[in-house]
């Protein structure tokens, strides 16, 4: 694991202007930020200190909602790469789909990514963490969950009651890469733990478009064209319903890119989209 992350940490260094030196990025691995009787942590990634507050963003990894870790390569790529560039990065672990439990992950794995922002706010002083500006960003399952994030309120009876209640699991701004938004639209979820038409109404609850409005924060979508696990269309129709609505975004389709990917990946650098995506929304523009 150790050589997994300085390879990152190294191979970041080297690439552009974009990267800064390794030695910027200060790293904080397994913090508990749910309760203690929870086996899930999250790992920081924090920028170079120098008095000022900085925005932050969350990190949420993929796997199907079933598997996956905080600190898989993509998780590592995006942690280094976004505090290089000056945001505070809290990347977790949350609870997934244990076939042998009685306990179902949904909606406690949205809960926990909820969580997880109202830690970032309720440490903003040790984080030099600007409170106003959070986003959040994930992958295939990460990326449903992330979207979810952003686009859900009190109101919605998905906001967790606690730890941390005090605090706001609101986000400025979503980075969707290749996500199952509209699970409605694609196929059944073992983690939802029965079928789509046995189960319509969880379907629609787990679904994304169900809660937009034009409150909604901004999107940026990745989606590959190879990607054979979530077909490019749930963005393309995604990206059409958020226009629909009135909702800000921008869906980038990145020719032969397979399902999986981080911000660099062979077929097109997304860095300078994604940073300029975060800048834009997370960093306060001086008039």
């Amino acid at each position: 694991m150790l050589s997994r992350l300085l390879f990152f940490l190294s191979f970041a260094s080297s690439l552009s202007p974009l990267a800064a030196e390794p030695t910027s990025v200060r790293i904080e691995k397994n913090i508990q930020y749910l309760p203690k009787e929870r086996a899930e942590k999250a790992d920081l990634y924090l920028p170079v200190e120098d008095g000022k507050k900085h925005p932050g963003v969350l990190i949420i990894h993929g796997g199907g909602w079933t598997g996956g870790v905080k600190d898989a390569a993509r998780e590592i790529n995006i942690g280094t790469t976004l505090a290089a560039q000056g945001y505070v990065c809290l990347s977790i672990d949350y609870l997934l789909h244990n076939a042998a439990s009685e306990q179902a992950c949904w909606p406690q794995n949205l809960h926990d990514c909820k969580t997880a922002v109202r830690w970032m706010r309720a440490n903003a002083e040790r984080l030099h963490l600007d409170v106003n500006h959070i986003g959040v960003i994930g992958g295939s399952a990460g990326g449903h969950l992330a979207s979810m994030v952003g686009v859900t309120q009190a109101k919605d009876g998905l906001d967790p009651t606690g730890p941390y209640g005090d605090q706001s699991c609101r986000v400025s701004c979503v980075v969707d890469l290749y996500g199952p938004v509209d699970v409605m639209a694609w196929k059944d979820v073992a983690a939802l733990r029965g079928s789509r038409t046995a189960k319509p109404e969880l379907y629609k609850q787990f679904s994304v478009p169900t809660y937009l409005d034009k409150n909604d924060p901004p999107f940026l979508i990745l989606h590959g064209t190879a990607d054979t696990t979530v077909d490019v269309s749930q963005s393309e129709k995604f990206a059409q319903v958020l226009a629909s609505h009135g909702i800000e975004h921008h869906l980038e389709i990145i020719p032969g890119a397979p399902h999986t990917f981080h911000l660099q990946p062979k077929e097109k650098d997304l860095r300078p989209l994604v940073l300029a995506f975060f800048d834009k929304h997370l960093k306060p523009q001086v008039k």
